[in-house]
């Protein structure tokens, strides 16, 4: 199936994917000034598999929907979004058999939806294309991908970010009010250390956070040094958004960030409760662009993210701003993760 590689134009499908996110995002934006906060946060579906789904995340799977049943006038393709069906995976032209489409599609509908719905911090939609190669489709195989933020009610500003594979990563901010659009730079940082720069370890949800906070202070500790008393070298920032925090390196905000729960899921004999839930392939699906931005991301091994494009396989990452910090980090990482058994 490696021939349908060539089988259909990535910067062809960029506008329509835009169209698609900018759409969604128009409308939840416009569910969350109808609402107040307690009808935005109200559990939605809570079933003992998949993550929890708030009254925020609901409707915009309609318009994703109505929106695929459109393209799929045109082109044959998979797509794979959480909630849509059993096993997440929906084929346009519906009916059409899954080995006779040309890509595959995966989605994040809304992702952060926790800070969203209480109006603490922006959003992402999430969309992420490959060649159609069967269920071995992987992370890897993103050749397009598009991100789009869904600010808060106080923010008048929304970023778009986009890349396709080998291009580069390119994005623009759009004037909420006015429609206006001006190109976005995209600038991951070029410290080459941690120091005066936040760096961190995902540790939003209960699940082994003291070993999470432990491998995280040894990090720092054995590459920034310890801290004098009065003064804190390296900060914490802790955006409940998979996309939020690629967002945060290819920005130059972060210089370092990493998610450990499906590591710690899998691991024997630590301290505490393993992790409930962990990153999906979704909540990564545009690392492309973090990539493409010059953003180094890989799995704990140090290798490229490989996880198929399904709803429920567990993902760990890592990202480095520039190629000198992972040098630095890498083999501490490393070390520490062997001594934990993440690897």
């Amino acid at each position: 199936m490696r021939e349908r590689l060539n089988e259909f134009d990535p910067e062809r499908l960029l506008p329509r994917l835009k169209a698609i996110q900018r759409r969604m995002r128009d409308a939840i934006l416009a569910d969350i000034r109808a609402k107040d906060l307690t009808q935005r946060a109200a559990v939605a579906q809570d079933e003992m598999s998949g993550d929890t789904l708030y009254a925020l995340d609901q409707g915009v799977e309609g318009i994703l929907l109505d929106a695929c049943r459109t393209w799929g006038r045109e082109e044959r393709f998979v797509l794979i979004a959480e909630g849509l069906t059993e096993g997440g995976n929906l084929v346009f032209p519906e009916g059409t058999p899954e080995e006779e489409a040309s890509f595959r599609v995966i989605f994040d509908p809304l992702d952060g939806t926790r800070g969203l719905m209480y109006d603490k911090r922006s959003a992402w939609i999430l969309a992420g294309v490959a060649p159609n190669l069967g269920p071995a489709t992987c992370l890897a195989d993103i050749v397009l991908a598009v991100q789009t933020e869904v600010p808060t009610t106080k923010q008048c500003l929304a970023d778009i970010l986009w890349a396709i594979k080998g291009q580069g990563a390119r994005g623009e901010r759009e004037n909420l009010l006015t429609g206006e659009i001006r190109p976005l730079p995209l600038q991951p940082s070029r410290a080459t250390t941690i120091a005066h720069g936040f760096a961190m370890l995902s540790k939003f949800f209960p699940g082994r956070k003291a070993v999470v906070a432990a491998i995280e202070e040894a990090l720092i500790r054995q590459v920034a040094g310890a801290d004098r008393p009065g003064k804190a070298r390296v900060f914490d920032d802790q955006y409940i958004c998979t996309g939020g925090q690629l967002y945060e390196l290819i920005m130059g905000h972060d210089r370092f960030n990493g998610d450990l729960r499906a590591g710690l899921m899998r691991a024997q004999g630590l301290e505490g409760d393993p992790p409930a839930i962990a990153v999906h392939p979704y909540d990564l699906c545009t690392e492309l662009i973090a990539r493409e931005a010059g953003v180094i991301v890989t799995g704990l091994d140090g290798g490229p993210l490989r996880a198929p494009l399904t709803v429920d396989a567990d993902v760990s990452w890592l990202g480095y701003a520039n190629p000198t910090l992972r040098a630095r980090l890498e083999p501490v990482l490393q070390r520490l993760f062997r001594a934990y058994g993440l690897l």
